[in-house]
């Protein structure tokens, strides 16, 4: 069995297949069969035909994705719709996509999405059959891999999701933590941010112990499309917490690095569970390369570990609490390392040297005069925007 599928055009006209190619005597035959012989209500299938009596080789069954509600509505399915997958299936025949000698062995069932709205006809014949022919050729070249798939999953953007989910693929990152338990100041912080697809903004610790974790929904107000971690160092209760984080509307949850194994193993499934980052916050855990091996033990690794020195102990003048990056990249494969206490401007090149995904700053930004200045600054040491809305035809 092959599969395909491919989004083409714009407007009402837009075209969407989805289809299926196989065997008469295979499982798309039998999905052939009883498409033809169970018939839904507004869902009727129809015999791509070239012209009326020439059905096309190999016999394909369009079924119409949108219910067709009148006379107007089946006029487009059985006329430019049909027409155009026919001739698609047609040429890819001619032209060895789909072989010769296979066209009396195959059949081919497409679901087509035709817009009730749609009124242009000639573009309704263009899209589906750019669509259907292009759905033909992925399904017959087993287009996409999973190399690719795994590669575009975090990178692309679905244009009809109407909204933005930001995963960090491509650091390092601006981390911005609204650490000061004051929303009214912490707003005109996150209002001043820029928008860059190299910024995270976190809801800090004391933030959410003051508003709760309602206050991410407040971050994602002003700044709906921005990666956003909710500070909790949960310490206790990991499944419930994490959850917490996940129906507030954060893109990661905090764990702290001192609670108890059991309690960051559960941190982690759920926020897998979920689809949001978990971070291991390392603050004064004594050997995080051997909290980390441990994890490891059981395949339940964080997404990002959190390398930070205190607040109180910043005061002292003590060093940061880098750590070793290189060790902890290879015991977490694909784990991201986030640095955090005393990132300012003049050490920043530093720390990204050190091999820093992410640079936590808080009141550095925070306090600042100029926030908007301030942040940019930081971020001109990132990388170029990075464009997620992309629909592509091809790759």
């Amino acid at each position: 069995m092959y599969v395909g599928e491919a989004l083409i055009g714009e407007g009402p006209e837009v075209a969407h297949i989805d289809l299926m190619i196989g065997d008469k005597y295979g499982p798309v035959g039998v999905a052939f069969t009883n498409a033809l012989s169970q018939l839904s209500a507004g869902h009727t299938p129809v015999f791509a035909v070239i012209r009326p009596n020439l059905p096309v080789k190999p016999p394909t069954l369009i079924v119409p994705k949108v219910t067709v509600q009148n006379m107007k509505d089946a006029d487009k399915i059985f006329g430019p719709a049909q027409s155009a997958v026919a001739k698609a299936v047609a040429d890819s025949v001619e032209e060895g996509i789909i072989q010769a000698d296979k066209a009396e062995d195959f059949v081919v069932i497409a679901s087509v999405f035709v817009h009730p709205k749609a009124r242009d006809y000639n573009k309704i014949y263009r899209f589906n059959y750019g669509a259907a022919k292009l759905a033909i050729k992925r399904a017959m070249t087993g287009f996409p891999d999973v190399k690719k798939v795994l590669y575009e999953k975090d990178r692309s953007r679905h244009p009809s999701l109407g909204m933005k989910v930001t995963k960090l693929w491509d650091p390092p990152y601006l981390q911005v933590a609204l650490d000061i338990p004051n929303w009214n100041h912490m707003e005109r912080v996150v209002k001043e941010l820029p928008r860059n697809d190299h910024l995270i903004i976190e809801a800090g610790t004391p933030l959410i112990k003051r508003y709760g974790v309602d206050i991410v929904g407040k971050i994602k107000e002003i700044k709906p499309e921005t990666f956003v971690v909710a500070d909790l160092k949960t310490l206790d209760t990991g499944n419930l917490e994490a959850r917490m984080v996940a129906d507030s509307g954060a893109d990661a949850v905090v764990i702290s690095g001192l609670a108890p194994l059991r309690t960051i193993e559960k941190a982690i499934e759920e926020a897998r569970k979920t689809g949001i980052y978990s971070s291991l916050d390392m603050l004064n855990v004594r050997s995080p390369i051997e909290l980390l091996k441990e994890l490891s033990i059981g395949g339940l690794m964080p997404d990002v570990v959190e390398l930070h020195r205190a607040i109180d102990v910043e005061e002292l003048g003590e060093e940061h609490a880098w750590g070793n990056i290189e060790e902890i990249k290879r015991i977490g494969g694909n784990i991201l390392v986030a640095v955090a206490g005393g990132i300012r401007e003049e050490n920043a090149p530093e720390a990204l040297k050190g091999g820093a995904d992410i640079l936590i700053v808080g009141r550095g930004i925070t306090n600042s005069k100029d926030v908007e200045g301030t942040a940019r600054r930081f971020l001109r040491l990132m990388k170029e925007e990075i464009d997620q809305y992309r629909v592509m035809t091809d790759f």
